[in-house]
C-alpha cells in the first residue's frame, strides 16, 4: 500500500521570519520575479504599469464578472482581496508553470487568471483599498511587487 502525496508548492522564506511578517513574504514576491518569468506575465505588468503611471487608476475601476470568479474557484483560489501574501505567492508560482505547461487549457487558464488578479489590483487601488476589510489579507502586494520587478517600464524611484 503506497500513499500517493499531493504536490505542493511552498513558498521560500527566511529562517529569521514568521508567517506574518509581510517583508519577507513580499522578497518572495520578488524571488518569483527574478526566476524565469512567461512572456503573458511580462505583458500583463508592463499594462498594469503603463495604466498605473498614465492614470493612476483614477478611473472606477470594474470588479470581476461572475465567470472570473468561478474560473478562480475553478481553481480553489480566493479573490484578491480575501488572499494573504503567502497564497499569492503560492499562486504566482503555480501560474508561472501552468503558464509554459504543454496543456493549452491550462496556459489559457493560467494567462486568464493573472488578467483577472490585474484587474482585481487595479479595482482595489482604485477603491483606495476599502474593499480590503482585513490587514491579514494583503496578498495584493504581493501581487503588485511581482507586477513590479517583472515589468521594463518601473522605475525603483516610484511609479
Amino acid at each position: 500500500m503506497t500513499n500517493k502525496k499531493i504536490e505542493t508548492v511552498i513558498p521560500i522564506q527566511s529562517t529569521l521570519s514568521r508567517d506574518e511578517d509581510s517583508f519577507t513574504a513580499l522578497s518572495t514576491s520578488a524571488l518569483l520575479a527574478r526566476s524565469a518569468v512567461p512572456y503573458s506575465h511580462r505583458r500583463i505588468a508592463d499594462n498594469y504599469v503603463i495604466i498605473k503611471r498614465i492614470y493612476r487608476f483614477q478611473a472606477v475601476q470594474t470588479r470581476i464578472t461572475n465567470q472570473e470568479i468561478q474560473l478562480l474557484k475553478k481553481y480553489d483560489f480566493n479573490t484578491l482581496e480575501y488572499s494573504t501574501i503567502k497564497q499569492v505567492n503560492e499562486e504566482l508560482s503555480y501560474l508561472k508553470k501552468w503558464s509554459t505547461s504543454g496543456n493549452e487549457l491550462l496556459r489559457k487558464d493560467a494567462d486568464a487568471i493573472l488578467q483577472i488578479r490585474s484587474k482585481e489590483l487595479k479595482y482595489i487601488i482604485a477603491s483606495r483599498y476599502s474593499t480590503v476589510t482585513n490587514e491579514i489579507y494583503n496578498g495584493y502586494k504581493a501581487l503588485e511587487k511581482y507586477f513590479e520587478e517583472i515589468t521594463k517600464f518601473y522605475s525603483p524611484m516610484g511609479v
